[in-house]
């Protein structure tokens, strides 16, 4: 969910990098910055987002957050020290010494946890610079030399690896999961990862899409929906430059929550150069580090909480309180670090239920309810009864007899055909940073739980949301 140019002094590899990424979909440019006056032109970014308030506060020291993405080189200048490698669940073998390995991921991490250099004045400063990067790969970058082995892969065993992915952080003690990333469709596997992601109290944040400038008349004016972005209880991000103007590649949808810097925001490379990132990517990046700020200072508090104060505490807020370019607006960090804080000196830091505690009979999914008592049967009642279990026991008989007849006719019209597929499943759909992405708004079948909302979601409720919700933001 990327597009970037370069900051350094390497023209002609510039403008070879350019070729390159052109055909891509990206676009390089050249241009030269030390390392002294990228803090300056970060400030933009950490202003729009008010982390210097917030950073008082907390600065995300004691949090781990999961970047899920190419890879990050833990020995670049401003991550030192604060990277964990975690495994690589790609199933190609690159080396992560490879100049291609890794190289979105490492711009994801710097945005979230870099610390800077030289005393820490210098360099890439992101929104949680105490926080820890626990990497995890699950995609190669598009000039990754095994590239291609990868996108031939099954869709399953794509989809499977992101769920690992997922499962590995929540394993490993991750408080955030960030996924600058994007699948064409949805997967059962994946969405019950996030599902337990969700229940020990992860926040999950994925980047919204690109597809904001490629918008099909089909699509009513909005752009298709993104996976993980679209899954529940996931806060999906949109990008917005620097006059706080949404950015037309910003992918507009009902998925969107909220929205963060997504053009030309400094971030520093695997080869320890330092690049101008644009798309929902690092977008979704920053806001990640928000929610590392926020379970830094409130650790119990459950993700929808931390989603309800992330959306209710927005800067630039759209007329009417939402719509989906902007979601619910622009992150306050400050604002919504206090937020946080009310919410949880109320007393309402969980919504799920601990492990081993008993739940009252009565409780239903959305909050108890009063139980109805059991009346006793009359004699009436029981001969009613009678009748009708074996009025059942007729029908089944005669289902029975009609299924062995179908049987018997399909063994002589030949062995069946093959399965029917979901848009976007065919053999070679699998994720990117920057391909658009599944182009429809769901598919026959779809359990409930994934399908996409048929209007915009609600303002954010003036009181805590109720007990047990899995999504209520």
């Amino acid at each position: 969910m990327l597009s970037l140019r370069r900051r350094g002094t390497a023209l002609l590899t510039c403008l070879a990098l350019a070729g390159v990424l052109s055909a891509a979909g990206l676009v390089a440019a050249p241009g030269t910055a030390s390392a002294d006056t990228i803090r300056d032109n970060e400030q933009w970014v950490l202003n729009m987002l008010q982390v210097p308030a917030a950073w008082p506060v907390t600065e995300g020291g004691g949090v781990t957050v999961a970047v899920i993405d190419s890879g990050v080189n833990p020995d670049v200048s401003d991550l030192t020290g604060s990277v964990i490698t975690g495994p690589d669940f790609t199933g190609v073998r690159t080396s992560a010494s490879n100049l291609d390995w890794g190289v979105h991921g490492t711009w994801m991490a710097s945005l979230i946890a870099g610390h800077g250099h030289d005393g820490g004045s210098d360099g890439v400063i992101g929104i949680a610079p105490h926080a820890t990067i626990l990497s995890i790969r699950v995609i190669p970058d598009r000039d990754d030399p095994n590239y291609n082995q990868y996108e031939r892969e099954q869709e399953t065993r794509i989809q499977q690896s992101l769920a690992e992915g997922i499962d590995y952080a929540v394993a490993h003690g991750a408080q955030v999961i960030s996924m600058s990333i994007g699948y064409s469709a949805p997967s059962g596997t994946v969405r019950e990862a996030l599902k337990q992601a969700y229940d020990h109290g992860v926040v999950v944040v994925a980047s919204a899409g690109n597809s904001g400038d490629q918008v099909a008349s089909d699509h009513d004016g909005q752009a298709p929906e993104s996976f993980p972005a679209d899954y529940p209880g996931v806060i999906s991000v949109g990008a917005v430059d620097p006059s706080g103007a949404v950015a037309p590649f910003s992918s507009a949808n009902l998925s969107v929550q909220v929205a963060a810097p997504g053009v030309n925001v400094p971030a520093q490379g695997r080869d320890e150069q330092y690049w101008l990132v644009s798309g929902t990517s690092p977008a979704c990046a920053l806001v990640a580090g928000v929610a590392a700020l926020i379970k830094s200072r409130f650790p119990d508090l459950a993700p929808n909480l931390v989603a309800t104060a992330l959306t209710s505490t927005t800067t630039d807020r759209p007329a009417g309180g939402y719509d989906s370019e902007l979601g619910f607006g622009v992150v306050d960090a400050a604002a919504a670090l206090a937020k946080a804080g009310r919410l949880a000196h109320a007393g309402l830091t969980g919504t799920t239920v601990a492990a081993g505690a008993s739940v009252p009979a009565t409780t239903r999914y959305h909050g108890p309810a009063a139980a109805e008592p059991v009346r006793p049967r009359g004699d009436a009642q029981l001969v009613l009864f009678v009748a009708l279990a074996l009025a059942a026991l007729v029908l089944t008989g005669a289902a029975a007899t009609r299924l062995a007849v179908l049987r018997r006719d399909r063994r002589l019209q030949g062995p069946p055909g093959p399965p029917l597929l979901f848009p976007g499943a065919a053999s070679g759909v699998g994720p990117s940073f920057e391909q658009p992405p599944f182009p429809g708004p769901g598919f026959p079948g779809q359990p409930p739980w994934e399908q996409p909302p048929t209007g915009p979601p609600p303002p954010p409720p003036a009181g805590p949301p109720p007990a047990g919700n899995f999504r209520d933001f």
